[in-house]
């Protein structure tokens, strides 16, 4: 009897730790090779013209350090065929983009298997500790299997994670035209906490304006930002220069 039951809880331990272990195995494979998506919230046309010169004015307000990324966009706008100057007054297109937020992120898209592995390990916990129960008057035995199978398929979870980062980034393009543009600019400015203060003005220029969000996402098994950053960098670079 007691062989029996040895043997039944080995069992128990081996197909436990098989099924917890199925989430990160999954995991491991589905995500082993970085995945990068980038996607703009609006396409901007601008009109054919013969000038190919760009001023550019990045900036970053993320924790997170981008000072390559200027860089970066000039040279993928200088390999489409554009000059990049320093002066906005002798360029015909201002390129002007500001990166919002670089982090960890869950694309809320996906099927939710990050979620279910983590479930995985919890079930495993529990299935454990009750069958062994059932099999076994040692509460010992009970306690020291159920925990044993849980805190391995919590372990395996932890070693494989899926992580994806995100780099928001704003982007507003400005063309100069031959015709004479108004602007009408209107801002509310908080009063304390319970009034605010219009603010309007109106002026004139040259230039036609766009704004667009550019939202790139890295996705890999245990990706590091140090890992992500340069292929986010990369994809924003590309986006906006293919807007040119």
């Amino acid at each position: 009897m007691m062989k029996m039951k040895k043997l039944m809880m080995v069992a128990l331990v081996s197909s436990t730790l098989a099924l917890s272990g199925c989430g990160a195995m999954s995991t491991a494979i589905k995500k082993r090779n970085l995945e990068v998506k980038t996607q703009m919230s609006e396409t901007i046309w601008l009109e054919p013209a013969s000038e190919r010169t760009v001023f550019l004015q990045i900036k970053n307000t993320s924790d997170k350090d981008m000072s390559g990324l200027q860089g970066k966009i000039a040279d993928a706008v200088k390999a489409k065929g554009y000059q990049v100057v320093t002066s906005p007054d002798k360029a015909y297109y201002w390129i002007q983009a500001n990166v919002l937020k670089a982090d960890k992120m869950d694309l809320r898209e996906s099927q939710g298997w990050l979620n279910r592995g983590y479930e995985g390990a919890a079930v495993g916990a529990a299935l454990g500790a009750g069958i062994t129960g059932y099999n076994s008057n040692s509460a010992g035995a009970t306690l020291g299997v159920g925990l044993a199978a849980g805190l391995v398929g919590m372990a395996a979870d932890a070693m494989v994670e899926d992580v994806n980062y995100t780099m928001i980034t704003d982007v507003q393009i400005a063309e100069r035209t031959k015709a004479t543009v108004t602007t009408d600019n209107v801002a509310a400015l908080r009063q304390g906490t319970s009034g605010a203060k219009i603010q309007t003005s109106t002026e004139t220029g040259n230039q036609h304006k766009y704004q667009t969000r550019v939202v790139s996402n890295a996705n890999k098994v245990n990706l590091k930002f140090e890992e992500a950053k340069p292929v986010l960098e990369d994809q924003l670079a590309k986006s906006i220069a293919n807007i040119l």
